[in-house]
Order: structure tokens, then sequence, then C-alpha cells
């Protein structure tokens, strides 16, 4: 079976939407009534991504004459292995076999069926009884698929995982940060790499900023609010208020004043000298931007790394993890430690672990 994923625009709300089709182009209903639900909660990046994995799903039951709908542990430990090698099932090799997607694409793929299922079992288009080897221990549907428990906290526990190697990509240093400033000679430039890195901001929440999400007078905080923005950018996790120095307001109230453009716009940052003016900015432009800002400077900067650097920088000053993960906007503490254990100390570590199992 052929799937296409198919990109879209919403007549009635101008949003993209993805479509899986068929080789009739005909729409994959089980799939498409997910793809249309997490349209609601993530933004269309990670939709696409979700769609490419599920069709890569929808292939391997192709391949393998499963049903959709009968499927168990083992298959999806086949589909990892599948992922990860292609189909060897005729093929004796015995020379090392090179992996064709890394650790962290095939666990995101798994984590992509899973939740596929986790909305057919909770819409009762599944049987929970037939997926019960999914999850650790057994449990209501209503805990989420592949369920574990730890003391008496409920986490996500998945049963098929492999180990993905992680490496902290590093921060950036304060004469960077000013070495970067300077090398724009735009308002607009120095204020996005500003608030990027004294907020933690992910970019598509520094894109989705409007006005009326950043303070004034003494109110010295940018707020980060969940809401479809027509570039697509989307906050991701927890809505939160976040404290900023007077600087970056500064520096915002100059641009308004000197840069921003005469339309009618509640956008913050949003096109000025090209494309169409007023618009909001898309992540492409940023990327390209801080692109061409690397091979100017010869530093290796690209926007998420503004938010190691942040949650980093406030780590070492003393800011206790449960404060650094509110800032963030992860939605667990274990989130937190995974990606910055390396800061927190080990005393520390313990009694925060300690603390989120009680």
């Amino acid at each position: 079976m052929k799937l296409t994923l198919q990109k879209g625009i919403d007549p009635t709300t101008n949003e993209i939407v993805w479509l899986m089709l068929d080789e009739d182009y005909q729409m994959v209903e089980p799939i498409q009534r997910y793809l249309t639900y997490l349209s609601s909660s993530k933004s269309p990046n990670s939709v696409e991504a979700y769609g490419y994995d599920l069709k890569s799903w929808w292939t391997f039951l192709d391949k393998k004459h499963l049903d959709w709908r009968n499927i168990n542990l083992k298959d999806l430990e086949d589909f990892a292995y599948w992922l990860r090698v292609g189909d060897r099932s005729s093929v004796v090799s015995i020379t090392p076999v090179e992996a064709l997607k890394s650790e962290r694409s095939i666990n995101r793929a798994i984590t992509a069926v899973t939740s596929f299922y986790e909305y057919h079992i909770a819409k009762q288009t599944v049987d929970f009884k037939k997926f019960d080897r999914f999850y650790l221990p057994y449990g209501s549907a209503n805990f989420g698929l592949l369920t574990g428990i730890a003391k008496s906290k409920p986490i996500r526990q998945k049963l098929v995982k492999l180990k993905q190697p992680y490496m902290f990509p590093g921060c950036l240093s304060d004469e960077q940060i000013e070495i970067l400033v300077n090398s724009c000679h735009r308002l607009r430039d120095k204020l996005m790499i500003l608030m990027l890195n004294g907020t933690g901001l992910r970019i598509g929440e520094l894109l989705g900023l409007q006005h009326s999400d950043i303070g004034d007078g003494n109110d010295y905080f940018i707020r980060v609010k969940k809401r479809n923005n027509p570039n697509g950018a989307r906050a991701k996790g927890q809505e939160r208020t976040i404290p900023v120095i007077p600087h970056i307001l500064q520096m915002y109230n100059d641009y308004l004043i000197y840069e921003y453009p005469s339309v009618d716009s509640p956008y913050v940052f949003v096109n000025i000298w090209s494309g169409n003016v007023g618009q909001p900015m898309k992540a492409g432009v940023i990327n390209t931007m801080f692109s061409r800002m690397s091979k100017k400077t010869g530093i290796k900067v690209y926007p998420h790394l503004f938010r190691h650097s942040y949650s980093t920088r406030l780590l070492k000053a003393g800011y206790s993890p449960e404060r650094v993960k509110y800032l963030l906007g992860h939605m667990s503490i274990q989130t937190t430690l995974d990606i910055y254990s390396h800061v927190v100390e080990e005393s520390n570590l313990r009694t925060v672990i300690e603390e989120e199992e009680e």
C-alpha cells in the first residue's frame, strides 16, 4: 500500500493541515482522525513528523500482512528493528549492518505509534484488552499507553525503546552573545537574540509572541500563551510568565519606534524588509538568519542553543530545578533533570527526585 502525506490549508481557519491519502487518493481514516486530533495541540511540524512515522508504520504492517487493529508488542519490536536496518528477512549478513535511522528517530516513531493507539483506545475504536501487553502494569486506558508506576506516582514507561546516546550541545558564553548581538545591524534581530538568551523561549514561542504578552512600565515580564498562529508557531509545554531584565524591554520599545512597520499586527516579530510585510515571521526565516550569523561570526549558533544556555546559567546561579522547569515550560521535572543533570549537584538531584516521588 502506497500512502502519501499531503499538506493542505483548512479553508475555514487558514491553518495548515496534514492529510494521509492512499493510492486512490482516499483518506486513511484511522490515521487521519488521529492527525486531526493532534492538530489541536501540536504544531504543524510536529503533526507532519507524526504523519511520516505513521506512514512508516502502515508500510510495515502492509509488508508483514498485519491488521492495524490486531497487533502485539512483538510487532512493535519488529517495527523498531525494521526502521533500524530495513527489510532483511531474506538477507543473511556476516558483517555489521549500517543503521538506517538513529535511535532518536526510531524512539520518536515508537512514540507516534503508541500515542496513535492511545487515541484509538480512548475513542474505543480498538479493544483495550487486545493491547494489554502494551501496558506496564495493567490498568485503565485513562492512564495512557505503556504506563508504569514509580513509587506512588504514575509515569509513562515504554516497553520498546532504544537507548540513545546523548551529548549536551553546550552553551554560549557572555562574550559570544555580545559578538552575536553586535554582528546584527537591525534592532529586530538584536531583540530576537536578547529575548532567546534572556528567556529560554523555544523558537515557536518566540514567533508566537504578541504585543499583549510583553509587559510595560514596571511589568518586567514576558508571558507565553498557547494559541493558533498563522505562521505555524505554537507554544509547547506549559503557559508561563518569565521575568526579563529592563534592557530587553527597552530594546523592544526602540524596535517598535524605529523599525516596526506601519501595520496593524498583534505579533512582535514580523516581516519588515521582504516577503509579506507585517505578517508574522516563520521559523525558516530565523533559521536562515542564524545560519548566516554562524558563517559571519564563526560561532556555531542556532535558536535552541540559547535555551540551553539560559537554563544552564540559571542552575549554576543556584536556581532550583523546579523553578527552572517552570521557566522552561517543561511538563515534568524529569525532563529538566534528564537534560541538565550534569549541572545539578548530586545531592540536590537526589532531593529533587525524592520530592517528586512523594
